[in-house]
Order: C-alpha cells, then structure tokens, then sequence
C-alpha cells in the first residue's frame, strides 16, 4: 500500500471516527470533509469506496444502531430518542429507522428488554447489516 493511500485512509478514518463519536451531533459533509482535509466531494467517492456506503448512510446507520440500544434498555418515548440520537425529524427517523431496521421504531420496542450481557456485546449483536442495501442509500 503507497504512503498516499495510508495517509488518504487515516484521514477517512479520522472522519468516520468523528461520526462515531458526535453521532448526536449535526454532522454534515462539510464538516466531515473539513476533517478529512479533502473537498466535499472527494470525500464523499473515497469514503464510499473505501466504507461500502456514502458518509451520510454511515452516520443514518450509527444513530439508528444507539436508537436500537435506547428502544429496548429505557422507558423513553420514541420522539425523545429520535432527537437523542440525532434526527430532527421524527419522521425522518421513522422512515429511516424501517429502511435500516426492517420495521418501525415502535414496533421493535415490543420485542422487550434486552438479555442481560455487557452492552458491548448486545449492541454489536443488534447492529444491523449495511450488505443488500439498495445503490445510492
């Protein structure tokens, strides 16, 4: 692997690694690319080449993975968690939060609480699977 691609990789990951964390934040491709150190729409090409899926997907992706945790640990409301997490639309996050999931938020309230184990271990049990998504989500 060449010095460039190195370098081009840590900084994708020092952008993906932001999202990780400010997941709750509003994050935006500017601000990733900023990051990143690289135009907007550079960072949009390599971050979809090099993750499997476009920057925004990525963050959609992570908040819904939390909301999954929040959903079936709490008591909260589902609009309580939809602005925790990140979305500014409880519609937005319903719809998203089906495409991902396969079923609305509510609905998978209902499975109940989780297994007791570390959570560690039950959110990565839970994480949903970015394979079989349609092009350009």
């Amino acid at each position: 692997m060449s010095r460039a691609v190195e370098e081009s990789n840590r900084r994708l990951l020092r952008a993906r690694d932001a999202m990780d964390r400010r997941y709750a934040e509003p994050l935006d491709v500017p601000t990733l690319a900023r990051i990143a150190h690289v135009s907007e729409a550079h960072f949009i090409r390599t971050f979809r080449a090099t993750f499997g899926e476009t920057p925004n997907r990525y963050l959609q992706r992570r908040r819904v993975e939390r909301a999954m945790f929040l959903l079936r640990t709490g008591e909260r409301s589902v609009t309580d968690i939809c602005m925790d997490v990140g979305f500014a639309s409880l519609g937005t996050f319903s719809r998203v939060f089906r495409d991902i999931v396969g079923e609305p938020p509510s609905v998978y309230r209902r499975r109940g609480p989780l297994a007791p184990v570390p959570s560690c271990f039950a959110m990565a049990w839970l994480r949903p699977s970015s394979f079989g998504e349609a092009p350009g989500e």
